[in-house]
């Protein structure tokens, strides 16, 4: 057996033994398709073949980062009620007010700030992305839209649909939808079929 399905297995028995503690959360859980399809979206991240209930156990337990996207999906209300003995990650900010498509799959996302107008579904993003907004408004992201570490979307910036944007890039200006852009300031680097 392999370290990380052993990790994966002993994460889950500490999960089972204290799986009480999150009743509130499951029960906020019921009929949230955003939750579902977020569980379903990261369940590759883990050695296991869990069935959803258990996988959303699982993320819930282990996974500080996650449990700040549960409570934007549960509202502001039930986040308040229940979030206060197992609190999301302190340095991964999500905007209140910005809407968030489904299956969302954030990687490690320390130092992470998402402030945008919208994302679209399917969106991914690693660690110290920054999606902020000036004085002219907020980034707008398409569907299918993959950021890669240290990106910086600032201002009324439009992103279209099946567009990843390299490391590094700093984007300041709309981006197409189906290509890949990258750079500072960012900029096509080759367009998808």
């Amino acid at each position: 057996m392999d370290k990380r399905k052993l990790r994966d297995i002993l994460r889950l028995t500490g999960c089972l033994a204290f799986g009480w503690l999150y009743i509130p959360h499951l029960l906020c859980a019921c009929g949230n398709s955003a939750v579902k399809s977020d569980v379903v979206r990261n369940q590759h991240t883990i050695a296991l073949q869990l069935p959803y209930g258990l996988a959303l156990l699982f993320f819930l337990h282990n996974n500080a980062f996650f449990r700040k996207l549960f409570y934007y999906r549960i509202g502001a209300i039930k986040a308040l009620l229940i979030g206060w003995y197992r609190p999301g990650d302190k340095y991964f900010n999500i905007s209140k007010t910005m809407t968030l498509g489904h299956s969302c799959q954030i990687l490690h996302p320390y130092a992470t700030v998402l402030n945008a107008e919208s994302i679209g579904d399917n969106f991914s993003c690693l660690n110290c992305t920054t999606l902020g907004s000036t004085n002219k408004g907020k980034p707008v992201i398409g569907n299918n839209v993959s950021l890669g570490v240290s990106v910086t979307i600032i201002g009324n910036v439009h992103i279209g649909d099946n567009v990843t944007i390299g490391a590094g890039s700093v984007v300041v200006k709309d981006i197409p939808a189906n290509c890949i852009a990258a750079g500072n300031p960012a900029k096509v680097i080759r367009y998808l079929e």
